[in-house]
């Protein structure tokens, strides 16, 4: 098989491979020599230029998720050029958008955690493809990207930013996507949110509780929502890793203020640079309800700690695919309409809206750069909360 300039493919490629969950200061990832994978009917073959780092990873890794493929190479926030297309590819719209041109050889694109769905179950039909009962993830039960080549289905992968280069925009790829889909489910981008800039004053806002104040003025500046008129609204954030300091961004662009609650103070000091209102400890007091809170680190008792400082009528999310357990919620926490959610996966639509929306604000990741073959080392520093932003690894 040939690459787009009708040169050979290689026989073999670098990965890293993890044949059995263990802690990640055993290294458990081994760099291995492997076949370069050929695609299929539908799907492309990519060259990686670079894959995030992200705490899922650290959950396949040391076992917290159950295996689901062993050897797997694991990566799901994957930067990459379109090597190769299996038959039929080209026929196939990226990212399920059916306006959206074919692929052609040598375009950029994406690869999330959602590898591919049936589009066949109760869930699929209904448009809550997030909840297929027979989807596939990338780096789980196929093998992603920390390796020199992969393979993805053509309608599962998505045309990236032009602006943003290949590491500022792996972190978006589950981070940045998932990190939208808790600001969807507690209201602040989506349906009956508003539209920042130009778009908002030809949309109507028939939802006077979702009318944000501040909306962007095209630069990515957000009004002081006193001068709007309208009382602040705010999101508190638990956690504050990769996706936080890019949900940080758009929730400010949408005119929210962020409330950030985590224990490192590099974390902390980030949030402010990034416009965060307040930022402290968990145990800390912000002096102010919040009226919708995401929780991102994977501790069960922060979803009660969030819930105490919800406001009637607050929106609590569970934005982590792995938690510790959750206490006893007592019923005067969860009283007067407060909601606790799970948030599980993420649709084609959030991916789409999510680079849409990242273009326009921008967003900006921050990131430190890891080689390939220090990909353990990366989720050793994951893990311990040396990251400052997101870990992406720098493939080819």
């Amino acid at each position: 098989m040939s690459d787009a300039s009708g040169a050979a493919l290689p026989a073999s490629m670098r990965g890293l491979q993890l044949a059995a969950p263990k802690p990640v200061g055993e290294r458990p990832l081994s760099l291995v020599e492997l076949p370069v994978p050929r695609p299929g009917p539908g799907e492309v073959l990519l060259r990686v230029r670079a894959c995030g780092v992200c705490r899922t990873d650290l959950h396949i890794v040391e076992g917290e998720l159950p295996p689901h493929r062993s050897p797997v190479v694991p990566g799901h926030q994957i930067v990459g050029e379109v090597a190769a297309l299996g038959a039929g590819a080209e026929r196939l719209p990226p990212g399920g958008d059916p306006s959206a041109p074919p692929l052609r050889s040598g375009e950029r694109v994406g690869v999330p955690w959602l590898h591919r769905t049936c589009g066949r179950c109760r869930f699929c039909r209904s448009g809550r493809e997030n909840l297929c009962e027979n989807a596939q993830f990338t780096g789980w039960d196929v093998d992603g990207g920390f390796s020199e080549y992969m393979v993805a289905p053509a309608d599962f992968v998505y045309r990236l930013p032009d602006a943003m280069d290949d590491l500022a925009v792996a972190p978006l790829l589950c981070a940045g996507i998932i990190g939208y889909r808790c600001l969807r489910l507690v209201g602040i981008v989506g349906d009956g949110a508003g539209l920042p800039g130009a778009e908002a004053a030809d949309q109507s806002t028939a939802d006077a509780g979702n009318v944000l104040a501040g909306y962007a003025d095209g630069s990515g500046r957000t009004a002081d929502a006193a001068t709007a008129g309208v009382e602040p609204r705010r999101l508190g954030l638990y956690g504050f890793g990769s996706a936080a300091h890019l949900c940080t961004q758009v929730a400010r662009w949408r005119g929210w203020e962020v409330y950030a609650f985590t224990r490192g103070a590099e974390h902390r000091s980030l949030a402010l640079e990034l416009g965060a209102a307040w930022a402290g400890e968990a145990s800390e007091d912000p002096g102010v309800l919040l009226d919708a809170a995401i929780i991102f680190a994977p501790a069960g008792e922060l979803a009660i700690d969030a819930l105490r400082r919800t406001d009637r009528g607050g929106i609590v999310a569970l934005g982590g695919i792995y938690s510790s357990p959750i206490p006893p919620i007592e019923y005067p926490w969860i009283y007067d309409e407060r909601v606790v959610r799970s948030i599980a996966n993420s649709t084609r639509q959030d991916a789409r809206e999510l680079l849409r929306d990242a273009a326009l604000v921008p967003v900006r990741s921050r990131v430190e750069e890891y080689d390939l073959e220090q990909a353990n080392e990366a989720l050793i520093d994951l893990k311990q909360d040396r990251v400052r932003g997101s870990a992406v690894l720098r493939v080819g």
